[in-house]
């Protein structure tokens, strides 16, 4: 079980955390167990209506839950406003679950470093997630755990641990890997400095790329070949080059994953500065993803140094 692998203390902080949903799921269990059983304390359910202004008065700094489920579209893209805007100001984590109508809305207003966005999630991903965070903040799960909530946790533990050994290698620091010079970073100016004039990329060439690499899945089956990561990144690069804007919930789909494990590598490639966040102008409820300056440079590098070995792109 999940709290047998993680060291128990004898003396354990409790941390809070605030709820809000609509009416009708403000009180549902799953929830509440998600942070019952991690050793937590739920201070109120609150309505979207009224979660930014309960938020500013809390004393405490709260794990905010966002069950986003039957909340209209405009009522989400004016509360997570506020409520972003909060939670930054006092580095407050979020877990948010949201359809996927309301990956763009999300989108918006959610992606960062504290914020992990859950696509439909089952009752499992967010006693998983809640426990993952719980564990990767420093603190340790209770030793003595009621018999209904030891059931309960019993019949979660395959999701927590699953969700708890991605979460972990994702937030492990990167080292770098061999000889400096081997980084994209070197490699561009490498390159840079051979060529010159800026290499003319075709975005059908690109787009080739991609169709190649769901032909392998179409073959073999889904979740032999996930690269979220470079297939996102191939695809907002042929946008760029087609000067074409892509939502977030149009990358996910591009990234071939389950929403939600996509939804988390934009985060950590966001992180990275590679992906970049831009408001759309027209309406504040989507947002549009692009690669940022440095991730251009590594890309063009990337097919110029490919071209000039005559390798093909992959």
């Amino acid at each position: 079980m999940f709290h047998e692998m993680i060291p128990a203390a004898e003396s354990q902080a409790r941390f809070d955390a605030l709820i809000v949903a609509t009416p009708r799921f403000s009180h549902e269990c799953p929830l509440r167990d998600a942070v019952t059983v991690a050793g937590g304390r739920v201070l109120a359910s609150v309505g979207w209506a009224e979660a930014p202004d309960h938020l500013e008065a809390t004393a405490t700094a709260p794990l905010l839950l966002l069950d986003a489920r039957d909340v209209d579209d405009e009522r989400l893209a004016a509360t997570l406003y506020r409520i972003d805007g909060i939670a930054t100001g006092r580095d407050l984590a979020i877990v948010a679950g949201v359809t996927r109508e309301q990956i763009d809305i999300a989108g918006a207003g959610l992606i960062g470093r504290r914020v992990e966005l859950l696509c439909d999630p089952e009752p499992g991903d967010w006693a998983a997630t809640v426990a993952v965070w719980r564990a990767l903040n420093g603190a340790t799960m209770h030793d003595h755990v009621a018999e209904s909530e030891a059931a309960r946790l019993s019949r979660l533990n395959a999701e927590v641990a699953r969700i708890a050994d991605v979460l972990a290698r994702l937030s492990r620091p990167q080292e770098p890997v061999g000889d400096p010079r081997d980084s994209v970073a070197d490699g561009r100016a490498s390159f840079a400095a051979r060529a010159e004039e800026p290499i003319a990329i075709d975005p059908v060439e690109i787009r080739q790329v991609i169709r190649a690499r769901r032909l392998r899945d179409k073959q073999f089956g889904k979740g032999l070949f996930e690269d979220p990561a470079w297939d996102m990144m191939l695809d907002l690069f042929a946008a760029h080059l087609e000067r074409a804007e892509v939502s977030v919930s149009s990358l996910c789909i591009a990234a071939a994953v389950p929403p939600t494990t996509a939804l988390r590598w934009i985060g950590r490639m966001s992180d990275a500065g590679l992906f970049e966040r831009r408001a759309d102008p027209f309406d504040r409820r989507r947002a549009f993803m692009g690669l940022t300056r440095t991730a251009l440079d590594g890309m063009r590098a990337y097919v110029g140094m490919a071209r000039a070995m005559a390798l093909p792109l992959v």
